[in-house]
């Protein structure tokens, strides 16, 4: 049964269904660990007090989806660098008026320097996505991909020369577990991490996102914020 829109947007909706969903095994109990003072803006939670207009952030993954971009652009005066090497994406953001501090590569995300596949993504009613790829074949059409120039965040920084990101914001619907296993690799780590996790994809598992969190907890991330959702998990690089 398909839930109204009504009822989505009653207060008491996502909690309630957010802890169905935990107590089913579905998702994660995820609390925040650390306690900042955060904003909001779409789905994300950010801390901003660690951004200024010399800030520079780094969001994958964009689609037709660039509001908490453009937030912060007119909030702060920073410049976001957004990557979506999709042709819808490619073709949607040339078709927009947008601030120079927007700077769109399209390129791909990825645990190591190549070529990544992404396959159309496809919902659990069988419906094709005009917009949305996805690495997990499981979770696509695997008659229908594309290949994509991907670099490694590191990658990025340096044929962007940039020597520091101070947030990195990831929805790469199942991408992103390579992706933040090749921050490792890298020795300037964003301060903030926004990151959608897809394991609720087909072939994913939830088992996969606690490993990634546990792995970023290795490198001195903790969480601050997590959505109504319970999906996207924000986390900066805590010094305590």
């Amino acid at each position: 049964m398909r839930t109204s829109g009504w009822m989505k947007r009653q207060p008491w909706f996502w909690p309630i269904k957010l802890f169905l969903k935990r107590i089913s095994g579905k998702e994660l109990w995820l609390r925040p660990e650390v306690k900042y003072d955060v904003l909001q803006s779409d789905s994300w939670k950010y801390i901003p007090a660690l951004l200024n207009e010399q800030s520079i952030v780094y969001s994958l993954g964009v689609g037709d989806l660039i509001d908490f971009d453009l937030d912060l652009i007119n909030d702060y005066g920073l410049t976001v660098h957004a990557f979506d090497p999709t042709p819808f994406a490619e073709e949607w953001i040339q078709g927009q008026t947008l601030p120079d501090r927007f700077v769109f590569h399209p390129w791909a995300a990825a645990g190591e320097d190549g070529s990544l596949r992404l396959y159309r993504r496809v919902n659990t009613r069988g419906k094709a996505s005009g917009v949305m790829w996805t690495a997990g074949s499981d979770a696509g059409d695997a008659e229908d991909f594309i290949d994509a120039p991907a670099y490694t965040i590191h990658t990025m920084m340096e044929k962007l020369g940039h020597r520091h990101i101070d947030m990195l914001k990831i929805d790469v619907e199942g991408a992103e577990y390579l992706i933040l296993d090749g921050l490792r690799e890298g020795d300037c780590l964003p301060r903030q991490l926004l990151v959608e996790y897809h394991h609720r994809f087909p072939g994913v598992g939830k088992q996969r996102t606690a490993h990634s969190i546990s792995r970023l907890r290795q490198l001195g991330y903790r969480i601050f914020g997590i959505s109504e959702t319970g999906r996207e998990v924000c986390f900066v690089l805590d010094p305590g």
